[in-house]
């Protein structure tokens, strides 16, 4: 396919698969809007991008997904920048970890509100363009965690299982009009937020990896631009894993 004239919009694009995803696709021919709440680090991706005295391939922009007006206006200048979003990676997400019994009320909604309301309100900016259009590519990026539970993640294993309804459900109501709707499950991978696990607990999590390592945001990535692309023209509502076979 070509991807020349695809625009892509991938929240929080500021580092680990996020950015993973805005390089491939990047990479791929595609333009890209990169949108998280770390504008230096998003202005700094988009300079890897762009090419003196070419076009724009890639627009940073602030984006807080907790905040509905935020995602509004920042849809609204990538409309105004690129004319049309055919592409949605919902990643940004938080950890607000703790066991259930002592959970606050504002760790539950945070990770609620920022990893799966969020999404909601991203996929209602981008449908009536797609719809009207008649194609489109949604892709939210949910969790291994989402399918096999893990304790003091009851907040976090909830908003992602919460995805993949969404993905489910949205997938039946736009597929007549040729748009799709997927989830990628990563497993453990190996960003900001794994890098504070400690040791032992690292070597438990690749004791429970048949693949024995950690994965790669490139490894995510790339079953994103998979789902992205004509090739997965035929495939919606689908969960991909990506886990290293830590959950069959």
């Amino acid at each position: 396919m070509s991807w020349d004239d695809k625009i892509a919009f991938v929240t929080g694009a500021s580092q680990g698969i996020g950015r993973a995803c805005a390089l491939l696709l990047a990479e791929a021919g595609a333009r890209v809007v990169v949108a998280s709440r770390n504008l230096d680090k998003l202005q700094s991706l988009a300079g890897e991008i762009n090419k003196e005295n070419e076009p724009v391939r890639a627009l940073p922009l602030a984006l807080d997904v907790s905040r509905e007006d935020s995602i509004k206006e920042a849809f609204q200048k990538a409309v105004e920048q690129f004319g049309k979003i055919d592409i949605l990676v919902n990643n940004a997400g938080i950890a607000r970890d703790g066991l259930v019994m002592r959970m606050k009320r504002q760790a539950w909604d945070e990770v609620l509100e920022t990893n799966l309301t969020a999404a909601y309100h991203c996929i209602q900016q981008v449908l009536p363009g797609m719809l009207r259009r008649r194609q489109g590519r949604i892709i939210n990026i949910t969790s291994v965690v989402a399918q096999m539970g893990n304790a003091g993640q009851a907040n976090y294993v909830a908003s992602k299982a919460g995805l993949i309804g969404l993905t489910r459900a949205v997938a039946q109501e736009v597929a007549s009009r040729k748009i799709t709707v997927n989830a990628v499950a990563p497993g453990f991978i190996e960003t900001a937020m794994t890098d504070a696990i400690n040791p032992e607990v690292r070597d438990k999590l690749l004791s429970r990896i048949p693949l024995g390592r950690l994965g790669q945001g490139l490894d995510v990535a790339h079953a994103v631009k998979f789902l992205a692309s004509d090739e997965a023209a035929y495939i919606t509502g689908h969960v991909l894993n990506v886990n290293g076979g830590m959950y069959l």
